[in-house]
């Protein structure tokens, strides 16, 4: 999905970013100059409106953004069409792709798609990468959306990088620690002791909570810390006997058997109403989930929240998207200008400020606005430094077409193991089934 942030899941409100405020001079340091004679999009007087097609949550209406580039360049507009669902977005923008009609000017892809982007459809769009700073980027980022002929064909927006969010207040009921240094602590040998401080939860836990919403968030922070997950680097899918799948499946197996996740699919309605009500006591947290948590968790909960490091000392990632340019666009070039500057390290501290999204430009790193950045809504963690320190090491993954359609198949059998109780070998076998059909 990113249960892929397919976040598509992400959703339309989300958790305040405490920062310094970025300066008007600092968005105006990436403004863009008029339109390029090249686009023939204009209209008689020079004016010229380009369109945005992305889905879930990228933050630039929440930041702004679009309004400011019309100050800075008061000759263009930009209109946005959000689909709030990744998964219905995605096979609209391979319908246009093959007809070769209907496409923005700019395309949101997210990260579980790229590398089928870049392996079937990379010749219809843009190279980026003489527009763009690809060096600014973390460099995995960059070379996810590089074909092999050397074109970068999406800028890279938002990455996930890993920690753990944890209800203070049933850590407190539970007897255990709730000082976000100690419960680090408590995990730094690996997911192997979350599990164990799940049981530990377990023999105290108030009446009718879990220790974690879902045993699929585990899973798949576990493979996304490792660089090979469900295909190698000569494109082969391995997922049957990737080491780090291995061990995903086997903690999520564990979970299950020792009844220590409510079994609750990510960002459903079960799953809302388990923050609201306070029934789980921790979340796999990629960056952008804190906005799922106090977006769900709501008002009454506020402070009751902690962020702290993902157990074990391997960084992961899990999300991201990026901004491609069709080619057959009428606004070619001013769509990659309006790319890059939506891209640039001012205005991806702006949309993390707005809505806590962590910037793949390492440049946003040393802002202010990132640097120093806290979330009041999770007891002031001071998500700046978590965030970055972890993003500098993420190891480079190798993705696939079907990384997405993995995800997801693996995950809905996690979540047969939790709420039906199948076996970790049939949940498994019914796995394999279905991505290989899939998959061919």
């Amino acid at each position: 999905m990113r249960i892929t942030r397919s976040v598509a899941r992400r959703r339309p409100r989300t958790a305040v970013v405490a920062t310094t405020g970025l300066t008007a001079a600092a968005l105006l340091l990436t403004g863009c100059g008029g339109s390029s004679d090249s686009d023939k999009g204009a209209d008689a007087n020079g004016n010229i409106t380009l369109t945005v097609a992305d889905f879930g949550q990228f933050g630039y209406k929440e930041a702004g953004l679009f309004e400011k580039y019309h100050e800075l360049n008061p000759k263009i507009t930009v209109k946005e069409d959000t689909t709030a669902e990744e998964k219905n977005y995605y096979p609209k923008l391979l319908q246009q792709l093959n007809s070769g009609s209907g496409l923005a000017d700019v395309q949101g892809i997210e990260v579980g798609r790229i590398k089928e982007i870049v392996d079937t459809k990379a010749d219809s769009f843009a190279d980026l990468s003489k527009t763009i700073g690809v060096d600014e980027w973390v460099s995995w980022k960059a070379k996810q959306a590089t074909a092999p002929s050397g074109a970068v064909i999406g800028a890279g927006t938002d990455i996930g990088p890993m920690s753990l969010c944890y209800n203070r207040e049933l850590f407190e009921k539970a007897g255990l620690p709730t000082d976000r240094a100690e419960v680090a602590k408590l995990t730094e040998g690996g997911w192997e002791d979350f599990l164990a401080l799940g049981e530990q939860y377990k023999k105290k836990a108030p009446a009718g909570t879990y220790f974690m919403d879902s045993a699929s968030a585990m899973f798949n922070a576990v493979v996304s810390s490792s660089p090979e997950q469900y295909y190698d680097a000569g494109g082969k899918p391995v997922y049957k006997d990737s080491a780090s799948v291995k061990k995903g499946w086997e903690l999520a197996a564990q979970a299950a058997s020792k009844k220590l996740t409510q079994g609750l699919a990510q960002f459903e309605d079960q799953w809302q109403a388990a923050l609201r009500k306070s029934t789980v006591a921790t979340v796999v947290c990629p960056a952008w989930m804190a906005g799922q948590i106090s977006t769900y968790a709501g008002d009454a909960n506020k402070g009751k929240w902690d962020i702290t490091s993902a157990p074990g000392d391997t960084a992961a990632n899990w999300g991201g998207s990026f901004l491609a340019v069709p080619k057959s666009g009428k606004n070619v070039d001013e769509a990659a200008k309006l790319v890059k500057w939506l891209t640039a390290p001012e205005q991806q501290a702006a949309v993390f400020k707005a809505i806590g999204v962590f910037p793949s430009n390492q440049g946003a790193y040393e802002l202010p606005d990132v640097k120093n950045a806290t979330l009041p809504y999770f007891n002031d963690a001071p998500i700046g430094q978590i965030y970055a320190d972890g993003a500098k090491s993420i190891p480079e993954a190798v993705l696939g077409p079907k990384d997405g359609v993995i995800k997801d198949s693996i995950s809905t059998q996690i979540n047969n193991m939790e709420q039906r109780g199948t076996s970790p070998d049939d949940a498994w076998d019914a796995a394999v089934r279905t991505i290989d059909k899939a998959i061919g």
